[in-house]
Order: structure tokens, then sequence, then C-alpha cells
């Protein structure tokens, strides 16, 4: 599997149930110079992993309707093609045991709401670094 020129790692999938939080973190995205492929639903992109690997990262909301972000980063930690992606958990949730579920079912880091995009943008140059 190649990546030419780094492509791949700097395609972001964003997955949450608030237009408002999918719209702030692909702004944010964008500007560190990402393209980012946003979704509303757990279950599409569950669908949408399965038949393309190519992202450098995933943005999960914990909290969705169908599909929730540790049930799909579960599932990415099981499927060869997806398991080396890194995951980015968000909840609006401040339990702490909500961040020990994030690590369990695989997730790389935990960011909970409200965060500043300052606090994105340092997560993203994390898995930037980290992909590279």
């Amino acid at each position: 599997m190649s990546h030419k020129n780094g492509q791949t790692s700097r395609r972001l999938l964003v997955v949450d149930d608030d237009p408002d939080i999918r719209r702030l973190i692909t702004t944010i995205a964008e500007e560190e110079g990402y393209t980012v492929l946003a979704l509303g639903d757990g279950r599409e992109a569950y669908r949408r992993l399965m038949s393309d690997a190519n992202f450098g990262a995933v943005i999960l909301d914990m909290m969705m309707p169908h599909l929730k972000g540790p049930d799909i980063a579960r599932h990415m930690r099981t499927e060869k093609r997806l398991m080396r992606i890194p995951v980015l958990m968000i909840t609006g949730g401040d339990e702490l045991s909500l961040m020990a579920d994030s690590f369990a079912a695989g997730a790389t880091a935990f960011l909970p709401k409200p965060f500043t995009p300052e606090q994105l943008q340092s997560t993203l140059r994390l898995f930037l670094n980290k992909t590279h």
C-alpha cells in the first residue's frame, strides 16, 4: 500500500451527529491541510470505512444514534486494513469512565467537548506526527 505524497494520511474522516461540531472540526482540519469527509451517522461511517480504508485519522463522537464511536473504534481494531488508523474520540460527557471506555475500544486520543479550536489543532498535529 503506497502513500503517494502522504495523501492518505491527509484524509480525515469526521463522524459526529452534531452539524456544528462537524463544521468546526472540518474548518480547523482543512486549515491544518487535511481533506475532510464529514458524516453524521455511525452506521454510515462504518459502511464508508468498509469500502474505503484510506484515511490518515478518524474522529469519532462517542454518543451517536445507531452506532456509537467506541463500537466503530472496536471494529476498526479487528479489521486489518483499519487497525493502524489513529482514532480521536470526542464526547460531551465529562465522566472519566468515558475516557477509559474510549481507550479500551482502541482510541488513540480523547478530547472532551467543549474543546477549543487550539485543543483540536494541537491534537490533529499530534496525529500528523504519528502518521508520518
